[in-house]
């Protein structure tokens, strides 16, 4: 493994009588693209914010850099660029204006600044909007703007909190192909997201839930994972028809449409062939045509599904 960017042992914090993380360790390499995934309200956003220094830990140890991030917060903050999940640059100002404000709170002197501004604005492709009110730029736009302040000092490891969330597809596949680049030059990449399909662009994995890390490793080890409930693709020439006729059936327990087709999660227990072949002639006898693919391939939302079931299931 490279030399570790981001690490965390035994991090939690309360408030009040909720925790809200508990238990979290982490591990992230130099050069590493780490994607942290969880639904809404799982704790992501409190994790980050503690890795990066905005919020104190209740408990743990956190060094990111190398530096102890609550010994030393203030001297491990300038090896980090960190992008909320809101945009909080300022939007009464132009993007020129927003990023040498962002360079002077970095402590850059003028040439520096005046280098490290024209390379954002060329680099993120700002320079058409360059004397333009961060407020009125589109969502992408504003995107790109916040990670160009953030790495206006050259950090080390970057934090990026659902940095995709709400923009169009073509903004999504550019940020990602920047946090390549990124990765490749050496920076630790930490990603906060609950888009499925995107955290199969990272190098590693940690699934939250409830404020704690249920299972962790590359997206290949989890999507090898047995699943309890393997997933079936249905289709259908009348596929609403058909979905609803499959959510009556007792040894079913989810029926979600996925482009054409139905993606089908049986009951723990059921065994496929013989459900396979039971299914198609009582849909025969209501007038359905159904061709099941029993060997359909997990995605990376199955398994976090299959995960979070096994979390609430009683003991």
């Amino acid at each position: 493994m490279p030399e570790t960017a981001i690490q965390a042992r035994g991090l939690g914090r309360d408030f009040g009588a909720f925790t809200a993380v508990r238990d979290f360790d982490l591990d992230v390499g130099r050069g590493e693209v780490f994607g942290l995934l969880g639904a809404n309200g799982a704790g992501k956003t409190t994790a980050i914010r503690m890795l990066c220094g905005t919020l104190a830990p209740t408990r743990g140890a956190v060094t990111v850099a190398g530096v102890d991030m609550v010994r030393h917060a203030r001297r491990a903050r300038s090896r980090i660029g960190y992008v909320t999940q809101r945009f909080t640059l300022y939007g009464e100002l132009t993007v020129r204006e927003n990023l040498a404000l962002q360079a002077g709170l970095y402590g850059l002197d003028a040439a520096t600044s005046e280098q490290r501004i024209d390379w954002a604005l060329h680099r993120f492709d700002l320079v058409d909007a360059v004397d333009e009110r961060a407020a009125r730029l589109p969502l992408g736009y504003q995107r790109r703007l916040a990670v160009a302040a953030a790495l206006l000092h050259e950090p080390d490891v970057l934090f990026l909190d659902e940095p995709t969330s709400g923009i169009d597809p073509l903004a999504r596949q550019r940020l990602w192909e920047l946090v390549y680049e990124l990765a490749e030059s050496g920076i630790g990449v930490l990603v906060t997201t609950h888009y499925m399909d995107e955290a199969l662009f990272c190098d590693r994995l940690a699934l939250m839930d409830r404020g704690r890390v249920i299972a962790g490793g590359t997206p290949q080890e989890l999507l090898a994972r047995p699943l309890a409930s393997p997933p079936l693709e249905v289709r259908s020439g009348d596929a609403a028809r058909c979905a609803a006729w499959l959510a009556r059936q007792p040894q079913v327990r989810e029926v979600l449409p996925r482009a054409g087709r139905l993606r089908v999660r049986l009951q723990p227990g059921v065994a496929l062939p013989q459900w396979s072949l039971a299914a198609r002639d009582a849909a025969a006898r209501e007038g359905l045509t159904l061709v099941i693919d029993t060997q359909a391939a997990p995605e990376l939302e199955d398994v976090f599904v299959a995960l979070l079931e096994e979390q609430e299931a009683p003991a």
